[in-house]
This record gives structure tokens, C-alpha cells and sequence, in this order.
């Protein structure tokens, strides 16, 4: 016997609030800033800026340090961008909906649906400012060190290993989804591994995952919002039963410690553990898969950078740094200024908000020489900032640079003639940049 739910009244009506105030308003305001020709309005919402935001984020850099766009302040620069990151002025931003009146704001948080809470809704350690974000930090950092990430190279090795065994079983000629059969599979695999989800649950992850990354995104359509939102409430329903597993037979990963914890005030509430588990869930994979496939598309179309690993492999570090720094996984963030304060020399009211392009800072000609030309021999492509900054760091940083590592050398030192095949398509969402589709053909 199946039990259908429905909605309340009041529910429908928060959902249709929530929606018509944090996008179905927003994408009225930039749609009209469009047609005024606002390179911010377009980065948000335009479709034909999606495939290649490079030079909209470059006419953004040409107005200006520090540029006031329809909805925040918005910069391209690298040293802006780095320091507004750092600045005790600043503190993290929920997204640029937070530019909207006090009134609006106010009615926003009413028409939330707490199970439906995602990465930019607090307790999410990606908002939230200490003391919290320090607790929530300190409880998990201990197993994203860079000593402890290293420990875990050779199961990483192994992971990588099998999964191409199983794409060397096609045909050379026979094209194959790089995203599907590996790009996700291995970073899945290992957060998995980490967060204690067992192997037949690996699959449902995936798809949860999948189904809240646009949550990340401004100007949702309803439809889009009320995917999303459906996704959010299997996600943490699927996270409920794994975290009540875990409570009844915990094992040795980092969420059976966070759920068990009794230190000195440390330990999380049911809404923070959750939040905090989410997150953790979903950002241990979004950033690598992207980071495989956009470093497979750029090395496919490298011959030269291909040959070179091969003759020294010990560049391989450096190279994906340059992916990294070529095509940021995370294309943007924002943060919210808590007092008045003066940002390349123009003043910036307590409250209002800046939107910094990571993946704009990432070209910054003061920065990095010939910074649209893809150079795994680039000195100083480490000074990236595509794992944002100060208190914020990507927490994940250490793991997803040696995921990215091994499976990139990996997969070029199984099949050196990868090459791309008919059907690429790109993901849907603007803050995440990565592939949707990326069939190759192993060649060998």
C-alpha cells in the first residue's frame, strides 16, 4: 500500500513565496538589466554566456576594479577578489538574493522549508561565521589534512584503477562517458568511503547530489526551483536514515565521530549534523567531477601538454593546478560587508553585498601572463583562487587536488590517445562549471 503526500495549503504558498522573491523576482530584474546590457545580469542568466563566460567576466574586468552591477557589487580582479575574501569586513554570503530589501529578506526566511535546507541556509558551513563556523570546522578538518589526504592516495590509486579496467573492457572505438564511467565515479567513491555510505547506496548519492547542485544558482525557473526543492528533501531524507544507521552501528569514518561526539560543547545538534553531513556529502564530489572533466576536455585538445607529463610526470601536480586556475570548478562566490568599509578606493555600505569572480580572478592579466592560453608549465598557477580564501578555504581543497592528480595522470597514462567523441554537453548550472557529457573514445 502506497501513501501519496500532499502538500498543506500554506506550504504550496511558502514555496510559492520563496521561489517568487529569490529568483521569480530576480530573473524579472535581470532580465530587464539585459537589455541594458549589464555583463553581471548576463553571467546570471543569459544562455548564450553559459557555454563561455570568459568574455562577458572580461568586460566586467574592463569597467573597473570594482564594478556596481544591477544587483551587488561585482569584481574580476585577482587582488580584489583575494582580499574581500580575507577582509574581516566581509562575511559569508547565503547569495545575492541578500541584496534584496530587509522586508523581503524577512519574508524569504518565514517561507523556508526546513527540510528542504541547502548549501546557502544556514547552519550550512558555507554561511555561517564564527563561533560556529569554527566548531563545525574544527569537528571535521581533521580528516581533510593534507597528511591525512596523502594517507589515502593509495586507496584513491585503487579506486582510479578499477574504474579504468572497466572502460579498458570496450572497444577502442567505442565512445564512452568519461563523466559517467569515471569523472564522478572515483570522487564519489572516496567521500563515500570517508562519510561511511555503503557500496549499493553510492548510486542514490550521486543522483541527490546531482539534483540540489543548482540550488548553488540565482534566477531558478519554478520549474527548476521545485526540482531542486524536491531534491533537497530526498537528499536529507536520504541523510536521515544514513545518519540513524550510523547511530545504531557506528563504524570508523568521519560521520559515525560527528554523531557520537561528546566533546567539550563540540557537538552538533541534529539540524547542524545534518547540514554539516550534507555538505560535506555533496562538495566531497561536485568540485572533483568537474575538475576531472574539464582537465580531460583541456588535455584532449593538448597534445603537446600531453606529451610533456608523459616525458615528466612529476608536473602532474602543477597541471592541475593550471585546470584549476583555467576553468575554477566554482565559478563565483560572494560575501556581505558587516560594517561600512572602502573597497578598491570605492565605498561599500555595511550590508551590501560583493560578488566575486573566481573564475574572472583566475585570468587576471596583473597576475598571470597570457592568462587565457592553457599552460601546464605555468609557474604560478597555484596562485589560483578557485578554492576561495580566508576563513572559507574550500575545506575539501587538499583531497580534491590529489583526486585530481592521480586521475588525471591515471587515466592519460592508460589511455595516452583519449580523445573526444560527438555529444559533449555542458552542465546546466552557473556557479559549478563542469561537463553534464563527455563522451571519448579510449583509443587503445
Amino acid at each position: 500500500m502506497t501513501t501519496t503526500t500532499r502538500r498543506s495549503p500554506r506550504r504550496s504558498v511558502q514555496t510559492a513565496l520563496s521561489w517568487g522573491l529569490q529568483h521569480g523576482l530576480v530573473r524579472t530584474m535581470l532580465n530587464r538589466a539585459i537589455r541594458d546590457g549589464d555583463p553581471q545580469a548576463r553571467l546570471i542568466l543569459d544562455p548564450s554566456v553559459r557555454e563561455d563566460p570568459y568574455a562577458t567576466q572580461e568586460q566586467v574586468r574592463a569597467l573597473g576594479p570594482l564594478v556596481r552591477g544591477r544587483l551587488t557589487w561585482v569584481t574580476a580582479s585577482h587582488a580584489v577578489t583575494r582580499d574581500v575574501l580575507r577582509s574581516p569586513d566581509f562575511a559569508a554570503s547565503g547569495g545575492a538574493q541578500e541584496a534584496l530589501p530587509p522586508v523581503t529578506r524577512r519574508v524569504v526566511r518565514w517561507a523556508l522549508d526546513a527540510r528542504a535546507l541547502g548549501p546557502l541556509d544556514p547552519p550550512s558551513m558555507l554561511v555561517v561565521e564564527p563561533p560556529d563556523h569554527t566548531r563545525y570546522r574544527r569537528l571535521v578538518s581533521k580528516v581533510f589534512t593534507a597528511r591525512a589526504v596523502e594517507q589515502l592516495r593509495p586507496d584513491v590509486q585503487q579506486v582510479a584503477d578499477e574504474l579504468l579496467d572497466e572502460l579498458a573492457r570496450r572497444r577502442p572505438d567505442e565512445p564512452v562517458d568519461l563523466v559517467e564511467g569515471f569523472a564522478t565515479l572515483l570522487p564519489v567513491r572516496v567521500i563515500c568511503h570517508i562519510l561511511g555510505v555503503p557500496d549499493h547506496e553510492h548510486a542514490r548519492v550521486l543522483a541527490l547530489g546531482n539534483a540540489v547542485a543548482p540550488s548553488l544558482d540565482l534566477g531558478l525557473t519554478y520549474r527548476q526551483y521545485g526540482e531542486v526543492q524536491r531534491g533537497l528533501h530526498g537528499f536529507n531524507a536520504w541523510l536521515d536514515q544514513h545518519l540513524a544507521r550510523l547511530r545504531a552501528a557506528p563504524g570508523e569514518d568521519l560521520l559515525s565521530q560527528l554523531v557520537h561526539a561528546e566533546d567539550d560543547g563540540g557537538r552538533l545538534d541534529d539540524v547542524e549534523l545534518r547540514a554539516t553531513a550534507g555538505l560535506l556529502l555533496a562538495a566531497g564530489f561536485e568540485t572533483t567531477v568537474n575538475l576531472l572533466g574539464n582537465g580531460a576536455a583541456l588535455l584532449m585538445a593538448a597534445p603537446d601538454a600531453r606529451a610533456l607529463l608523459r616525458a615528466e610526470p612529476e608536473r602532474w601536480a602543477d597541471a592541475v593546478e593550471e585546470v584549476l586556475r583555467f576553468e575554477s570548478p566554482v565559478q563565483v562566490t560572494g560575501r556581505m560587508a558587516v560594517r561600512d568599509t572602502t573597497v578598491a578606493g570605492r565605498p561599500v555600505a555595511g550590508g551590501e553585498h560583493v560578488t566575486t569572480l573566481l573564475a574572472a580572478a583566475n585570468r587576471d592579466p596583473e597576475v598571470f601572463a597570457d592568462p587565457h592560453v592553457f599552460d601546464v608549465t605555468r609557474a604560478n598557477a597555484r596562485e589560483h583562487l578557485s578554492f576561495s580564501g580566508g576563513r572559507h578555504f574550500c575545506l575539501g581543497a587538499a583531497l580534491a587536488r590529489m583526486e585530481g592528480e592521480v586521475g588525471l595522470a591515471s587515466l592519460f597514462a592508460r589511455f595516452p590517445d583519449l580523445s573526444p567523441a560527438p555529444g559533449a554537453v555542458r552542465r546546466p548550472t552557473r556557479v559549478l562549471r563542469g561537463w553534464e557529457r563527455l563522451p571519448v573514445t579510449t583509443g587503445g
